[in-house]
């Protein structure tokens, strides 16, 4: 035998150790049931169950989603990746190849998506390039129309207004560049360590609402009681720094999801292979591994499910104006993705079983109003930790979905707003730029496909012994 094929021979079997489970062996089924025997029926502080989610989503909902996020105005997004950390000095990146993001030359980029991030059509192009002029000029000219002085007090609000729950990347920055989603997939890059430890610890540890006397489960150190301080604690706070926890445990078990789904299995000269990799999925959501914690982390999963899927439902009204396109210059793909995308957000909306965000911010309307404050500056706060994060196809991924989930919030706690959009013309008191409306989609895609993955995940384990 050859030395090259010795040596690929000792790698593939190295790499069948890899994939061996390493939980003890038992009967048919009793992999499954460690993951997946508590993530059933009812979930807390809501009315669904993961059954109907399941049914809804993995048939229903992501064939439409997943076509939708493979057009032209979809997989394009605008994206600051040199942005500094804020917060600590540490300028280091990973130096890994799959860690690599690979930007988009602007001729490939369609015209319509190129000409700005407000646009939803030709004649609102002319118009909001006739505002940005007025805007550098510094004031409301009066020998403006009355309907571009209107439009450049309207993106004037937008800008200056405090309902955003993200720190949104300025598009028109030289270090802002459009990336292809789709050639730059989510999974795993290698990426991990302190690193990669530093940026969730610092998300829940700082952002959480969790005081610094009660440890998180599984954290390091000394003082670990299995959860039980911790989950006595997060029973005995309010609903919204609860559901605060919740989404932020729902997006991290998406993520990590994600990274088990499209892991690099095989990496030689002549090819790449990914697929799904169960020790690493077992490793973080098995409930003897995890002493439980798995099964609570594919729970908030569900819950970040419903959170966004309501606001999905909400946002109708914005989308379905006759003068809302979505612009790439291509008029019959264009139609034919706005009616992709409308019959996406009727299916939602016809969801039976919604969260009912009225719990949220109820009582005391001083108290609520100073509440709501606090949850929008955390998850702010959030969003600029992604900055920190030195693998940039994380990075990447990272700021696109917590744009995409405070997108998500926006919507929820703007209803008022929405209901009073009018059937033509704009929507003054309500916008989404085109960043937000394409990380909105993108993220929820994002957990549509966790959702998914939890089935194949579900099928390979069940037949393991």
């Amino acid at each position: 035998m050859a030395a090259g094929s010795g040596a690929l021979l000792l790698r593939a079997l190295g790499l069948a150790v890899l994939l061996l489970p390493v939980v003890p062996r038992g009967s048919p089924g009793a992999a499954e049931r460690r993951c997946f025997c508590q993530v059933t029926g009812h979930l807390d502080d809501c009315t669904c169950d993961v059954e109907t989610i399941d049914a809804f989503n993995n048939y229903k909902l992501f064939p439409r989603l997943n076509e939708l996020l493979e057009s032209d105005y979809f997989r394009y997004y605008k994206v600051n990746l040199k942005k500094p950390c804020p917060f600590w000095n540490d300028n280091s990146h990973c130096g890994i190849r799959d860690c690599a993001v690979k930007p988009c030359p602007s001729d490939e980029v369609p015209d319509g998506i190129r000409s700005g991030s407000y646009k939803y059509s030709e004649e609102a192009n002319n118009l909001a390039e006739e505002c940005e002029e007025a805007k550098r000029l510094g004031a409301v000219d009066g020998s403006l129309s009355k309907e571009t002085q209107q439009a450049v007090l309207q993106w004037t609000r937008h800008d200056d207004s405090s309902d955003s729950f993200c720190e949104a990347d300025d598009i028109y920055s030289p270090d802002a560049e459009y990336v292809d989603l789709l050639l730059n997939p989510e999974r795993y890059t290698g990426y991990k360590g302190p690193d990669a430890w530093k940026i969730w610890n610092s998300i829940y540890e700082e952002n959480c609402f969790k005081p610094q006397n009660v440890k998180r489960p599984l954290a390091s150190g000394r003082g670990d009681d299995g959860g039980h301080t911790f989950y006595k604690w997060l029973k005995g706070v309010c609903v919204e720094k609860r559901a605060f926890y919740k989404l932020i445990s729902g997006l991290h078990a998406s993520i990590n999801i994600h990274l088990s789904a499209r892991y690099l299995l095989q990496d030689t000269w002549s090819e790449k292979k990914w697929g799904p990799n169960v020790t690493e999925f077992q490793q973080r959501f098995d409930e003897v591994i995890t002493r439980g914690e798995g099964p609570r982390r594919l729970k908030n999963l569900y819950f970040l499910y419903l959170i966004e899927l309501r606001a999905l439902s909400k946002v109708l009204p914005f989308f379905e104006r006759p003068g809302f396109q979505l612009y790439t210059g291509n008029r019959s793909h264009d139609a034919d993705m706005k009616n992709l995308l409308l019959e996406i957000l009727h299916l939602a909306k016809s969801f039976p079983l919604h969260f009912d965000e009225n719990s949220f911010f109820a009582g005391n309307k001083k108290e609520a109003a100073k509440l709501k404050e606090e949850f929008r500056l955390h998850f702010k706060n959030i969003s600029k930790i992604m900055d920190c994060v030195g693998c940039f196809k994380c990075r990447l991924w990272g700021k696109l979905q917590t744009q995409g989930l405070g997108t998500a919030l926006k919507i929820l706690f703007s209803e008022n707003l929405i209901e009073k959009i009018p059937e033509s013309g704009p929507s003054y008191g309500f916008q989404l730029t085109r960043q937000e409306i394409v990380a909105l989609f993108n993220a929820f895609g994002r957990i549509s496909t966790s959702i998914r993955e939890l089935e194949n995940f579900r099928n390979i384990l069940r037949n393991m012994r």
